[in-house]
């Protein structure tokens, strides 16, 4: 089929369709418009792994608002991923014990996908979190320094840092963290608002002692 016959048959204002395989969405997160970059990154929240995190990172500032937002579910998706499917069978297991409030036997469950896949960043950020909302805060601590070692950028993590120290009344500290996360990710508007309500305190505080 010639050329013109292939433009003559395609409707008007027809639109390219959305990318199927990782390397078609990293080019369209180079050349498309706002729109297709959008399905670009949901497409690698979807495809990709690890290696393209830097990515979608960088998509966390783009132009458009909605690719920012996708952006964040997307590395969510991608952190979410171990590279073992029964790994992650035990992974989402543990997530659904969480969000149905079995703490005790959420901590069991990410222990076990931490032993299995000890370089599993998500594993060790959500034991992180159960162990905070149980008021473990040096044991949360703790799972967090093994969260950054596998994934500096990990801003949950970094936020994580920020919301046990502020539990531990160590203002300054949780503020140092809390803008670290937003260096990451600067959507994070509860972040933001913490941090200047903590820089309000904060200079409140040191006026208070001169």
């Amino acid at each position: 089929m010639s050329l013109a016959l292939v433009l003559a048959a395609a409707p008007a204002g027809a639109q390219p369709a959305p990318p199927t395989t990782r390397e078609q969405a990293l080019e369209l997160m180079k050349r498309g418009n706002a729109e297709a970059r959008r399905e670009a990154v949901v497409a690698l929240g979807r495809l990709g792994a690890m290696g393209d995190a830097p990515v979608l990172l960088k998509a966390l500032r783009d132009e458009d608002e909605g690719v920012r937002a996708l952006a964040e579910n997307a590395l969510w998706d991608v952190w979410s991923r171990s590279g073992d499917a029964q790994v992650d069978a035990l992974f989402q297991h543990g997530v659904e014990q969480m969000t149905n409030g079995a703490a005790e036997a959420a901590i069991e469950t990410f222990t076990l996908v931490i032993t299995k896949k000890p370089d599993f960043a998500e594993g060790w950020n959500k034991r992180a979190t159960i162990y905070y909302l149980v008021g473990e805060y040096q044991k949360s601590l703790h799972d967090c320094a093994e969260v950054i070692k596998r994934n500096p950028q990990h801003w949950g993590a970094l936020a994580g840092y920020g919301q046990i120290y502020l539990a531990l009344d160590q203002p300054e500290m949780a503020l140092d963290y809390f803008q670290r996360a937003l260096r990451v990710n600067p959507n994070l508007g509860q972040v933001e608002a913490a941090v200047e309500e903590l820089k309000r305190l904060i200079l409140e505080k040191r006026k208070g002692t001169i």
